[in-house]
């Protein structure tokens, strides 16, 4: 069930709503319908998962319970273990499977494993929350907390990758509390701009991008101008469809009264790296910063060592995305970049923005056909015609297509955030809830032509 189905906007969200803050003076009552609407909202996707979350949920919780009746640490280990072999099992076994085979010269018949949606999100929600109970950062919560946490379903498809401690806490505090309307009302609004952002951004700009790569997959060549037309228009469509979940996902987080962490910030605005990666799936890189970057050594040591476990940091980044040798060469390309970046930063060299911001963007958009390409031929065949070596034809390129990447280019880089926007949106005011409604209505009738596309991040 999408965001922008009619089912969830009609049926599913308004019900969620009208349940949640008619038994809201219980919390145990409202504590229930959240996880209860969310395991409904997973298993509309594929009941059959739904006994895996409720049962990796369970097990995490238990060996919690059972660390903190035994203090013994080694406890913690062994669920940090069980939460990854369960995603190791799912996501990499017929990648792992065909490359030790292959050593050996022996073709791996693939396995039937369906990966489940949102298995990468909330295993780092469950190995977190175990790390900082290892720390002993981190409290034993109720069964039903602890469930409603990982469970939460805004973001339990794809993020933002939410800590307990930025949630669960929240749970106590009343929806009727000071300030709830306005919360509601930003809410709302933020959730139909996501919405938008979706449906005639995302979606419209989807087609273009696949034309391009689906031709070269296909073994045909590209002309300069649509190879970089197709690769503007998958970086832009990259971007407008994951921060539209995550808009959508804090917008649904409000409207229970709930506050979810930002998970980008105008990323295309970055003048390096560095910059673009605090931008970037914010969750994301702060997860691997304080849970791996900085348990590995961070910058405590020489120079050397940081840019090992920078690398080592990126290609977990790389393997995270996706079972594949590209995934893990779009990490180690990124890594190798915030190394660079790193070395020009200490040599207190410093380029001007006029010159920063489009070397940044190349190198980002370039990653992002790596990224995107089925092989390393496909993202060969695309790097090599957007290098201009066979010619700089543009006479194929379609004008009306160039003209929507153009206008995306121009929202994704000056216009303002969706949630900036919704900061100062007030449904109470008569023109902002007009226009909430039409966007809305438009959302809506636009899905009902069958338009809607699932969210790329589903796939990882």
């Amino acid at each position: 069930m999408l965001f922008s189905s009619q089912p969830f906007l009609l049926l599913f969200l308004p019900l969620s709503l009208l349940v949640y803050y008619a038994l809201a003076e219980s919390y145990t009552a409202r504590i229930t319908i959240l996880t209860t609407a969310s395991m409904a909202f997973y298993a509309w996707w594929d009941p059959r998962f739904v006994p895996l979350l409720g049962a990796m949920i369970l097990i995490t919780w238990l060996v919690v319970r059972l660390h903190d009746m035994l203090q013994r640490s080694w406890i913690l280990i062994i669920g940090i273990g069980l939460n990854l072999a369960v995603l190791g099992l799912f996501k990499y076994a017929n990648f792992v499977a065909e490359n030790v085979l292959n050593t050996f010269g022996v073709e791996h018949q693939s396995w039937s494993i369906i990966l489940p949606l949102g298995i990468s999100f909330f295993t780092f929600q469950q190995v977190s929350y175990l790390v900082d109970r290892y720390r002993g950062t981190a409290p034993v919560y109720g069964l039903l907390e602890y469930a409603a946490f990982v469970s939460f379903f805004p973001q339990l498809i794809a993020g933002p990758i939410v800590r307990h401690n930025q949630l669960i806490s929240q749970f106590s505090d009343s929806p009727f509390r000071d300030g709830l309307a306005e919360q509601v009302s930003r809410g709302l609004v933020l959730f139909t701009l996501g919405l938008i952002k979706k449906v005639f951004f995302a979606d419209e700009l989807a087609p273009i991008a696949d034309a391009g790569f689906d031709t070269v997959a296909a073994g045909q060549g590209i002309a300069f101008g649509n190879s970089w037309l197709a690769s503007l228009a998958y970086s832009l469509q990259l971007y407008f469809d994951f921060s539209a979940y995550s808009d959508m996902a804090i917008g649904l987080g409000a409207m229970f009264g709930l506050r979810l962490p930002l998970n980008f910030d105008a990323p295309y605005r970055a003048l390096d790296i560095r910059d673009f990666w605090r931008r970037w799936h914010m969750t994301l890189s702060s997860f691997l910063r304080d849970y791996v970057y900085i348990p590995l050594g961070g910058s405590r040591g020489n120079l050397t060592q940081t840019y090992w476990t920078v690398m080592a940091t990126m290609l977990l980044c790389g393997l995270w995305h996706g079972a594949g040798w590209t995934f893990i060469a779009w990490g180690a390309l990124h890594g190798a970049a915030i190394c660079v970046n790193r070395t020009w930063s200490h040599s207190g060299l410093q380029l001007p923005t006029p010159a920063a911001w489009p070397i940044t963007m190349l190198f980002v958009v370039c990653g992002w056909v790596l990224f995107r390409a089925d092989s390393f031929a496909v993202a060969r065949t695309f790097l090599i015609a957007m290098s201009g070596v066979g010619g700089f034809d543009v006479a194929l390129v379609d004008w009306k297509d160039l003209n929507y990447v153009m206008v995306a280019s121009v929202c994704a880089v000056v216009g303002p955030t969706n949630v900036t926007l919704s900061q100062s949106a007030n449904l109470f005011k008569r023109r902002f809830a007009i226009a909430v409604a039409f966007g809305l209505f438009l959302v809506a009738l636009r899905v009902g032509q069958g338009r809607g596309l699932e969210f790329i991040y589903f796939q990882f």
